[in-house]
């Protein structure tokens, strides 16, 4: 038989092995093969804004989707190398040389990824300009863009796959020359030792574990309030986490097992005994992935729900920074330029006057002056505001309200009552502020601090701010498009009267601006959690596969003995639902306490975003589940 005939007929056998990894490969190449397609489409990178440097975003999400695809193969290829050990043992115990053994497997498996990335290129190619108009559609952008075929994309797919090749090469070589004939035959019957009877310091390394997780989630609150020691805390946090994920799956979780199997005196039952007794021989070599597919998960779920509440609250969250659609600073001329340009244009408008004082002032405690910081303020009156269209809370006389959209993220909301102290005139020269909003009462890019107080306490105040090198009083002519179809024609218009150098923008460019931005964003991570996804969920399904060849023998007894397939399946259901949801769930509250930290982020809410990214995540998590299930069903069925 020829090397060639040899390769084939090892794929063909082992196809039922391959097929799943198959598949990864596929859908990794296609990813990358389209995110080079659109990193080289001269369309749209011309048609995004110059201020985002869109090449290298995507560069360096295909440099991760690099890495990403590398580690999973590598793990695959390592399980599937020891799965055929006794076929390599039985090479090579019939003569045949180790160079001549690693030269096969490393045959079949470059056919294997030649033929996958031939099939990857051509999905990709088919289905880039699908992703291109999602792209495009995520960004707000409009264009007419035809199916073509990146070279450019082709030649860096093809280079991705040879490195991935050689990568991979080097491995197989490597645990072919080093593992002895022994090992070979012996690697598909190695398990872990019985968990011995649990004692003190098993019991408390367990409870060490659920501290630890504990103690990462405490410091995790502490993030937001503690900003000057951002770095140190995070890092505790990812240790104490990441730390305490593993002494559950190496110690806490066996320990469990151990004390429900001391307590019914380890009468477990044929369900039990084909899910509890399994998990508590292989937890501890199970320790390492499962700890790195949690960590995984809560990074991919933290990622694609972060990232997709940036995208869905952006509109809102522009808006509680930008209430007026534009608004100009002691600029009478430009803004009645403006007015009659958007008459000329027919633009239904709402343009309003709103007065305002510039002052310096100093934050401090209220009673105390021991923690103080200088400031500037913006004070604007309750009333024209109200007049001008805004929504607000209306403040009791000689009281102000502190509107800022980014308080929480500058550490300046209002935890206890604050004043703000002032040169005055008179004897009130203190100005008591109580409480904040997370949004402004003019747009964010004039400064200072804003300040919204009652009229009669603006009037009182304009008054007596003594010193005038401290003051400043300002007009704001503040518009307002009323039909949102005509809100890009009235942007153009704002834009080409105001003079470039002041640095003036308007809600609609501001709002497109942070779109494309976050679009991006939601696709990069939409795409590297998929792969995520993915690679977690193939490790386990194959680490479940190389677990079902080695029980088969066990099954054939218990199918020898009378017991139906239903019945064992009920105990392999349970085996495999704790396998798969227990990473599942502890990611998922791993996410959960690092999206509330970023939660500072979004002024808006992001229960809707996050609870779509965590269906979607589980959803799809669980048809791993469902993929193992039915791969055990054949195994036990063909057990006779």
């Amino acid at each position: 038989m020829t090397l060639r005939k040899l390769v084939i007929r090892s794929m063909r056998k082992n196809l039922k092995m391959y097929y799943l990894y198959f598949f990864a490969m596929i859908f990794s190449i296609s990813l990358y093969f389209i995110f080079s397609t659109l990193q080289n489409d001269q369309t749209i990178v011309t048609m995004v804004k110059s201020s985002m440097d869109f090449s290298t975003t995507l560069q360096v999400a295909g440099i991760l989707l690099i890495v990403i695809t590398i580690v999973f193969t590598m793990y695959a290829t390592g399980i599937f190398i020891r799965r055929r050990s006794q076929e390599i043992g039985l090479y090579q115990l019939i003569g045949l040389s180790k160079a001549w053994v690693a030269r096969v497997l490393i045959l079949e498996h470059a056919m294997l990824g030649l033929g996958a990335l031939l099939i990857g290129m051509g999905v990709g190619a088919l289905l880039s300009r699908l992703f291109q108009l999602l792209f495009m559609n995520l960004l707000g952008l409009e264009a007419v863009i035809g199916l073509t075929f990146s070279g450019t994309a082709a030649l860096q797919t093809l280079a991705v796959f040879t490195c991935l090749i050689v990568v991979t090469s080097v491995q197989i070589i490597w645990t072919v020359y080093r593992s002895t004939l022994l090992q070979l035959f012996q690697a598909n019957h190695r398990q872990d030792s019985p968990v011995k009877r649990p004692s003190i310091i098993s019991g408390m390394l367990g409870i060490a574990g659920l501290g630890l997780i504990g103690c990462g989630y405490y410091l995790s609150t502490l993030i937001v309030t503690n900003t000057d020691i951002l770095m140190f805390l995070m890092l505790l946090v990812l240790a104490s986490t990441i730390l305490g994920t593993y002494l559950i799956f190496h110690t806490t979780i066996s320990w469990i097992l151990n004390v429900y199997r001391n307590r019914r005196n380890g009468n477990l039952g044929l369900y039990n005994s084909l899910s509890v007794a399994p998990l508590m021989h292989r937890i501890k070599g199970h320790a390492n992935s499962l700890t790195l597919i949690t960590v995984l998960s809560a990074m991919t779920i933290t990622m694609v729900s972060l990232s997709y509440s940036l995208y869905y609250s952006t509109r809102s969250d522009v808006r509680l920074s930008m209430p007026f659609d534009f608004a100009v600073e002691n600029m009478p001329e430009e803004a009645a330029k403006i007015s009659s340009r958007l008459e000329e244009e027919q633009i239904a408008f709402d343009r309003h006057q709103v007065e305002a004082i510039r002052f310096h002032g100093v934050w401090v405690d209220q009673g105390s002056t021991a923690d103080e910081m200088d400031s500037t303020f913006l004070l604007f009156s309750a009333e024209q505001m109200a007049q001008a269209g805004l929504d607000l809370e209306h403040p009791q006389d000689g009281e102000g309200i502190y509107y800022s959209s980014r308080a929480v993220i500058e550490g300046r909301e209002i935890v206890s009552p604050q004043e703000v102290l002032y040169e005055s005139s008179d004897q009130a020269d203190r100005l008591s502020v109580s409480r904040y909003k997370l949004a402004n009462v003019m747009n964010y890019i004039f400064y200072g601090d804003q300040l919204l107080v009652s009229g009669d306490t603006f009037e009182r105040m304009r008054d007596s701010i003594q010193k005038e090198e401290y003051k400043e009083f300002l007009t704001y002519e503040v518009f307002n498009v009323l039909d949102p179809e005509q809100a890009g024609a009235a942007s153009d218009i704002f834009l080409s009267n105001v003079d470039s150098d002041r640095y003036l923008t308007d809600f609609q460019s501001a709002y497109e601006g942070s779109r494309q931005t976050f679009g991006l964003l939601i696709f990069i991570a939409g795409f590297l959690g998929f792969v995520f996804i993915l690679s977690t969920g193939s490790i386990l399904y194959f680490k479940q596969m190389t677990e079902a060849e080695q029980e088969k023998a066990h099954y054939r007894t218990l199918r020898q003995l009378g017991f139906q397939v239903g019945d064992i399946m009920k105990g392999i259901i349970r085996k495999q639902l704790f396998v798969y949801l227990i990473p599942l769930v502890i990611g998922l509250i791993h996410a959960a306490f690092a999206l509330n930290v970023g939660s500072v982020l979004i002024a808006a809410s992001m229960l809707t975003p996050i609870l779509i990214s965590m269906a979607a995540y589980i959803v799809i998590y669980l048809m791993f589940t469902v993929v193992t299930i039915r791969y055990y069903r054949s195994i036990v069925t063909d057990a006779i």
